[in-house]
């Protein structure tokens, strides 16, 4: 059964760093794109960073220039590092990846979400 495990949050004061990483367990055929999304009450989930399956990274607006997403393909490991953090960061840090399953179909597994306190 594949698993979406994220570590990595935590508070932090702001202009500081933290890196997340989200690993996926379970047997799977492949590991296709990984993302990372965030969450604040009242808000709908918005897309952070998302890297595909040969590399290529994109970014909101929001991180653009301070997070870098990257990937470890040998250990189905997902980073992302965030620097000059913000107030308006803090959020719930949740993994997306989208696996190809043994019968070649496509399927969304999320993590449950770490949570990131940016203190001003």
């Amino acid at each position: 059964q594949v698993q979406i495990v994220e570590s990595g949050g935590g508070l932090v004061q702001a202009g500081g760093s933290l890196k997340l990483s989200c690993a996926v367990t379970g047997s799977t055929y492949s590991i296709l794109a990984m993302a990372w999304y965030r969450q604040t009450p009242g808000k709908s989930r918005e897309l952070v960073a998302r890297i595909s399956s040969d590399g290529i990274a994109n970014y909101a607006l929001s991180g653009e220039g301070r997070f870098a997403i990257s990937r470890d393909s040998a250990k189905n490991t997902a980073f992302l590092q965030m620097n000059s953090l913000k107030p308006e960061d803090t959020a719930v840090y949740l993994c997306n990846a989208e696996v190809m399953d043994w019968a070649r179909r496509k399927i969304n597994y999320w993590g449950q979400g770490t949570q990131v306190a940016v203190s001003s």
